[in-house]
Formats: structure tokens, sequence, C-alpha cells
């Protein structure tokens, strides 16, 4: 059987990129986003994944290797975070030569590792991706992430013709 998985990043995906961390203030945006919220689309991609039961999330944020794998995957509520299964990063790989990769090629990496070949990739990041991106990668709006209409849109078709329905 096929694994299913989404790849998703959190920002300019789940909310506004940047978003900047700091030791005492938090993670935070700058004033260009003010009026958002962190995660404020994860509702809507709940709403869009809810006829694709089977498919898992793996993280391919930036979040993983900043704060940690189980850190990353507790900002995501409910139902999400229980689809969740593992990232791009993990503990055992060098830090920096994974932070220099571009974001297609870690994506592409662990899709070989865990042998999957349905995927789907959420990001603002279209760096690396190669010839995968058209089949593979919903690229999103830096600001918007998800809501954005013609993302939605994609996002809707990418999901349907990945994982059907």
């Amino acid at each position: 059987m096929t694994q299913q998985v989404l790849y998703l990043d959190f920002d300019g995906v789940l909310h506004p990129a940047p978003v900047y961390r700091h030791h005492k203030r938090g993670i935070y945006f700058g004033v260009e986003h003010s009026g958002h919220k962190l995660f404020e689309n994860v509702s809507a991609l709940v709403a869009a994944l809810a006829p694709y039961p089977a498919v898992s999330v793996v993280l391919s944020t930036s979040w993983v290797h900043v704060l940690g794998y189980s850190r990353a995957r507790s900002f995501l509520p409910e139902p999400l975070r229980s689809r969740v299964v593992g990232a791009t990063f993990h503990s055992r790989m060098n830090k920096l030569e994974f932070a220099t990769m571009p974001r297609g090629h870690q994506v592409l990496a662990d899709a070989t590792r865990r042998g999957v070949t349905a995927w789907l990739a959420l990001d603002d990041d279209e760096d690396g991706w190669l010839t995968s991106a058209p089949i593979h990668l919903v690229l999103t709006d830096k600001t918007l992430g998800i809501q954005e209409p013609k993302v939605a849109k994609a996002l809707t078709e990418r999901l349907k013709i990945q994982f059907g329905s």
C-alpha cells in the first residue's frame, strides 16, 4: 500500500512569512503583518484534508530544526497534529548541511527515504523542486498562504489528483 503524505511548511502556508523568534519575546510577526495570527489558516487546511483521512503529514518547516520536532508539532491543533508522522529533519542529521539544502531537495530526500510515491507539498519556497514541482508542489502566497484564492483552488485540485476522491 502506498503511503499518502502531505509535506507541510508553516511560514507562508499556515500564516504569513516571515516569522521571527526571540528568546524572550517568543514567536511573532513583524509590523508588516500586523493583524495576522500564527496558524490562522489551519482550519482551512483541516477542511481541505477532511475527505482524505489516509493522508499523513510530514513537517517540512524550519521550525523543526530550530525548535525540535515535538515542540514544532505541538503548535498544530487537533485533528491536524494527530496526522503528523514525522519531519524532513531529524536530530541525527547534520543541522548545517540540512539547513543549506534547498527545500525541494529536503522533501524529495525524505520522500525517497520513506518510500512515498503519493505525496504533495505545501510551501512558499520554490527553491530546489526541479521537475517535480508541477506534480507535487502547491506554491503558496507568502502573506495569505493557503487562503489566497488561486492557491486554495490549486490545493483542492492537487489533493484530488494525488490522493483521489
